[in-house]
């Protein structure tokens, strides 16, 4: 079973996404907060798996909510707002996954699996904002630990940051899920990365999305 708390300060959001997770047999909220200090607060006594984050809440807002919990529990964060800025803050804070609240129900539901399983998700729109706004603007240092990463291992984590799944990448590259896994636990370790998110923050740090594009 896979426990969900629900973050959001509009209640009848909070309502609709209970009853859309509730139904499923995989699936269980566990917890309901309105603002960013409920969230930490919920989060630390229920110790959920995946935390369903609105950005923009009263007080503390998303963003640093999930800088507080993102050891306890990953973080999925869903608002209407499509903005480069709130997806990159999320990602440095810790989120595992960014969607916008359009989303279908199906695809959000897949989206809290994949993120409890410790994979990180961008919603395609998301990932193409993150790859124009990094080409627009100067290469950040080169992040440390890069020059480690052999040819094939880059090529993984540019297909990383560009929103690929595992499967999707085997594919692209012509291997085994098994050899693109080991290469991703390479990455992690080489890179001192907590998971996939983590990776595309390095991505897009080191230059290597922008000199790609």
């Amino acid at each position: 079973m896979i426990r969900v708390v629900i973050a959001d300060d509009q209640a009848l959001l909070r309502g609709s996404f209970k009853v859309l997770v509730d139904s499923e047999p995989d699936l269980e909220v566990v917890g309901e907060a309105g603002t960013g200090a409920e969230a930490v607060e919920v989060v630390l006594e229920r110790r959920p798996d995946v935390v369903l984050m609105d950005v923009r809440m009263p007080g503390m807002d998303g963003i640093e909510a999930t800088r507080h919990i993102r050891d306890i529990a990953r973080v999925l964060v869903v608002t209407m707002f499509d903005l480069d800025a709130y997806v990159y803050d999320a990602l440095r804070a810790g989120a595992s996954g960014f969607l916008l609240k359009d989303t279908p129900p199906a695809d959000l539901l897949a989206a809290i699996r994949v993120v409890a399983e410790g994979e990180a998700l961008l919603a395609p729109t998301v990932t193409r904002r993150l790859i124009e706004e990094f080409t627009r603007t100067p290469v950040l240092p080169q992040v440390k630990g890069l020059e480690g990463v052999t040819e094939r291992e880059r090529e993984v984590l540019l297909l990383i940051a560009r929103g690929l799944s595992n499967r999707e990448i085997a594919a692209h590259l012509q291997v085994s899920m098994a050899t693109v896994k080991t290469h991703i636990t390479r990455l992690l370790a080489k890179l001192e990365a907590r998971d996939r998110a983590q990776l595309v923050i390095v991505a897009y740090e080191s230059g290597l999305v922008s000199a790609a594009a």
